[in-house]
């Protein structure tokens, strides 16, 4: 059985990551949302890294959600069985729903995500998963964080682990590394990885995801200004101060 190739430094994070949020446990029974992009095949790689060095058993399952199109996945069914993970597709009607739902230049792309995180959900709270492994990583939450600042007045990132109102639990090991390792992880192991090609929004006359593009340029220029910016953005959400700002019901009074 093939073995991808990851390097020291993703595996030192993705250790220090599970183990400080204790993301993966004895007897948990994983589902990881496979895309076919470089995040979600860096995910699948990761958790059988984990597998196979980790003091405990768990499983897992990667599923792939097929919105109905007639697309095909045959290249991910083929690498998976080629590493020994667990592969199926689960169809669903979404494209049909959006046609009906959705108005002439909405925001195509967040009913798709919202659309298929339901999928997944439901997918493995039919099947007995108790956990969903996804694959952001810590430039999503950066983006986030300013995204929700700047257009919502929030202040809101991406949490590693949280649980959803049935008791599912959603994961995201990969929560602290950054996209370019994710790159390099694809590149050095010659993974074909999909883009936005295989979005189901391309196929309509979309709203473009402007707000996404502008957080990621806003990184960019920040991190081009501030060499290490982002390794103190990622310290401060490990030390809140909640108290020092103007919501009086954290007041410390």
């Amino acid at each position: 059985m093939k073995t991808a190739q990851i390097s020291k430094k993703i595996l030192k994070q993705l250790g220090r990551t599970n183990v400080n949020f204790e993301l993966i446990k004895e007897g948990d029974k994983v589902l990881v949302g496979l895309s076919g992009g470089k995040d979600s095949l860096t995910l699948i790689h990761a958790l059988k890294h984990i597998q196979r060095v980790a003091p405990y058993d768990f499983t897992f399952k990667a599923v792939t959600i097929s919105y109905g199109m007639g697309e095909s996945y045959r290249h991910l069914e083929e690498h998976c069985k080629e590493y020994g993970i667990e592969y199926e597709v689960y169809e669903t009607n979404i494209f049909e729903i959006a046609k009906e739902k959705i108005r002439k230049n909405s925001s195509y792309c967040s009913f798709f995500s919202r659309m298929r995180r339901g999928a997944l959900y439901t997918y493995a709270l039919e099947n007995g998963y108790n956990k969903l492994a996804l694959g952001h990583h810590f430039d999503d939450a950066l983006e986030s964080f300013f995204m929700n600042m700047f257009y919502n007045g929030t202040m809101r990132s991406m949490p590693p682990i949280y649980k959803t109102q049935k008791g599912l639990y959603v994961i995201r090991p990969l929560i602290e590394i950054r996209e370019r390792q994710l790159e390099s992880f694809v590149k050095k192991n010659g993974f074909f990885a999909i883009g936005d090609e295989m979005c189901p929004a391309m196929r309509f006359d979309i709203k473009e995801p402007y707000a996404r593009e502008d957080m990621k340029t806003f990184v960019k220029e920040l991190e081009s200004r501030f060499e290490d910016v982002a390794k103190y953005i990622r310290a401060s959400f490990y030390h809140i101060h909640d108290d020092t700002f103007f919501d009086k019901e954290r007041f410390s009074l």
